[in-house]
């Protein structure tokens, strides 16, 4: 089992799934993986090799509210390419996830969880409105794995 999360922290909110991560990294069992990544998100193709169940934290820029958080069952559908259109790499992750789909590389269970972002010029700091998703999306994703842990 493992956590994504995917980011650049020189991009202002685009650094909100890496401050995620570090979160959960405190807070999860030590046989969940927390993986912070800062490339391009067709190298977590790899990440998920052999993996059942793998969650994914990115920041979006859908022009919805500043810290809205979206969540979607990749596993089952498409992961809607309009969230992640705006992107700091040159694969966008809802194409990453296509094309492990693609290619028959997709975890039974992949759980992708965007917040969305205000500002993502260069610079350091998440936004006010995108820092007070970070506990609630902590708080989501620690629940939903631990509850896969205790499945059978």
């Amino acid at each position: 089992m493992r956590v994504c999360c995917v980011g650049n922290r020189w991009r202002t909110d685009d650094a909100v799934a890496l401050e995620i991560g570090e979160r959960l990294r405190a807070t999860l069992p030590d046989e969940v993986d927390v993986v912070l990544h800062e490339g391009e998100p067709t190298a977590l193709l790899d990440d998920w090799d052999g993996l059942d169940a793998v969650w994914v934290v990115d920041a979006v820029s859908s022009g919805a509210n500043p810290g809205m958080i979206h969540r979607f069952d990749a596993g089952e559908d498409a992961v809607p390419a309009e969230l992640f259109r705006t992107s700091t790499h040159h694969v966008s992750l809802a194409e990453a996830v296509e094309l492990a789909r693609a290619l028959e590389r997709l975890p039974r269970r992949v759980v992708v969880v965007g917040i969305e972002g205000a500002t993502f010029g260069v610079g350091e700091g998440l936004s006010p409105r995108v820092a007070e998703a970070v506990d609630p999306v902590v708080d989501l994703i620690e629940e939903e794995v631990l509850a896969c842990m205790k499945r059978p």
